[in-house]
C-alpha cells in the first residue's frame, strides 16, 4: 500500500562542506576541512559525537604504531589520540608512549600501546574542539534523500526536529558509517557479506572502580578465523545493519543480553551497577563505497603514488598500509568523498580499517581534499599530499624509519 505524499523542501543551510556523520572519521574530516578556512556544516543523527567510540562504547583507542617500534598513523590520529584520554583514561598497564618498542638486546618486546577512555569526556571535547574550528553542528538530524545534477550531489535532504529541509554545498563527505550519501547517490557501493554478530558491551562499578564489559565482542572476519582468535557468540544471528527492523530486533537482544549478564554477574558482586550501555547498535561493517581503487590486506607495505597516509593491522605486529586517495572516492559522484569504515576496501581488509586510527587518517585526508576541489576525478594529489605533510602526516612506508 502507498499513500500519495508531497514535500516542499527549503534549502536551509549552504557551506562549503558539508560533512554527514560525527563518528571519528566525521570529526577529523570536519577539522580539516575547517582548518583549510572552508564553511563547514557537521551533521549528527544521534545527540552526541564518536559514533561507535562513544554511542558504541568501543572505547579503546587501538596503536598508531606497526608493533614494530615505528608510529606509523599521525596527524589528526594522534591529535584526537590525545584528546580523548586529555580528561580521563584507564589504562592499567601504565604505557606512557603509544609507539611500541622493542628491546633488541634482550628480545623482548612492550605491549602496543592501547587506551581505553571515557566516552562521554571525549564526545564533549571533540564537541568543543569542532566549535573552536567554526564548525556548524546540528544533532538529531538524518540523511534522508540527495539531489544529483550533472554527476555532482547538490544538496542532502535532512529531517530533524525542524522539519524536512535541505542542506547544500560544494563538497559532501559521507562519514555516515553505512555509505549513506553513496546510497542516495547511486554512487556503486557494496555491503559486507558475512554480516555482523550481535555485541552487548556496557560499563558497571563496583568499589574498585569502572569495568567495560565486551559482551560478544567484536567478529573476525570468516577467511581470518583460527582456533586463537575464535570468539563466543551470543547468537548465531548475523545482522546487515541496513534494515530498520532488523536493527529494532538487534538493539532489543543486545539489551536482553546486557541484563541477563549483569545479573549473573551481580550475583557474586552485590555491589555492583550498570552505569553505562550502548546507546546505539554496535555494527562494526555494513555498506562501503566501491571506489575508484579497492584496497586489499594482502597490500602491506605496497607503494602507492597517491597514498594519503599509512594505517597498521590493530590485530597483529608488522603490517603497514598506504591508504590510496582512490579508495576515498568513486568517478560517478564527482564531488563526494567517503571517510571512515566505508571506505574501498576488500571485506578482508575491512577488519582492518574501521578502527578509530584509520578512521582519522582517512577522515582527515578526506577533510582537506573536499576543501581543495569540488572534482575529485581532477584533484591535483600531489597538492593534497603536501597540505597533509605540512600537517604532520606521513604517507609512505619505509621500513628503515619512523615509516
Amino acid at each position: 500500500m502507498y499513500i500519495s505524499e508531497k514535500f516542499k523542501t527549503e534549502l536551509k543551510y549552504s557551506c562549503d562542506v558539508l560533512v554527514c556523520g560525527g563518528g571519528i572519521a566525521g570529526i577529523a574530516a570536519a577539522i580539516s576541512s575547517a582548518r583549510s578556512g572552508k564553511s563547514v556544516i557537521l551533521t549528527e543523527r544521534q545527540f552526541m559525537l564518536g559514533g561507535l567510540a562513544t554511542a558504541g562504547l568501543v572505547t579503546i583507542y587501538l596503536p598508531l604504531c606497526d608493533g614494530m617500534g615505528h608510529q606509523v598513523s599521525f596527524g589528526l590520529a594522534e591529535e584526537l589520540l590525545k584528546l580523548s584520554i586529555s580528561h580521563w583514561h584507564n589504562n592499567e598497564k601504565g604505557y606512557s608512549n603509544w609507539i611500541e618498542k622493542t628491546d633488541i638486546k634482550n628480545n623482548k618486546k612492550t605491549p602496543r600501546y592501547e587506551v581505553e577512555f571515557n566516552p562521554q569526556l571525549f564526545a564533549i571535547s571533540s564537541e568543543q574542539l569542532l566549535l573552536k574550528e567554526n564548525v556548524k553542528i546540528l544533532y538529531g538530524t538524518t540523511a534522508v534523500a540527495t539531489s544529483v545534477e550533472n554527476d555532482k550531489i547538490k544538496a542532502v535532504i535532512f529531517e530533524n526536529k525542524s522539519g524536512r529541509f535541505g542542506i547544500t554545498a560544494k563538497t559532501f563527505i559521507d562519514a555516515t558509517g553505512d555509505a549513506d550519501l553513496g546510497k542516495f547517490s547511486d554512487t556503486p557501493t557494496e555491503t559486507f557479506k558475512q554480516g555482523n554478530v550481535l555485541a552487548a558491551w556496557y560499563y558497571s562499578n563496583k568499589n574498585d572502580g569502572y569495568d567495560l564489559k565486551m559482551l560478544g565482542f567484536a567478529d573476525v572476519p570468516d577467511s581470518k578465523k583460527t582456533e586463537d582468535n575464535k570468539v563466543e557468540l551470543l547468537s548465531n544471528k548475523r545482522y546487515t545493519g541496513l534494515d530498520g527492523e532488523e536493527i529494532s530486533n538487534m538493539m532489543i537482544f543486545s539489551h536482553s543480553s546486557t541484563m541477563n549478564d549483569f545479573l549473573k554477574q551481580k550475583e557474586s558482586t552485590p555491589n555492583l551497577q550498570l552505569t553505562t550501555i550502548a546507546t546505539i547498535p554496535q555494527l562494526r561493517m555494513t555498506r562501503r563505497v566501491s571506489g575508484e581503487y579497492t584496497l586489499d590486506d594482502n597490500e602491506m607495505y605496497k607503494y602507492f603514488e597517491d597514498s594519503v597516509g599509512l594505517v597498521s593491522d590493530w590485530r597483529k605486529r608488522g603490517p603497514v598500509y598506504e591508504v590510496p586517495f582512490r579508495t576515498l572516492y568513486n568517478s560517478n559522484t564527482k564531488n563526494l568523498l567517503f571517510a571512515g569504515r566505508i571506505t574501498s576496501v576488500t571485506d578482508s581488509m575491512w577488519d582492518i580499517m574501521r578502527v578509530i586510527p584509520c578512521c582519522a587518517v582517512t577522515g582527515e585526508a578526506a577533510g582537506i581534499a573536499a576543501s581543495m576541489c569540488d572534482d575529485m576525478t581532477k584533484l591535483d594529489v600531489l597538492k593534497l599530499q603536501t597540505v597533509l605533510k605540512h600537517r604532520g602526516v606521513k604517507m609512505h612506508y619505509n621500513s628503515n624509519s619512523e615509516s
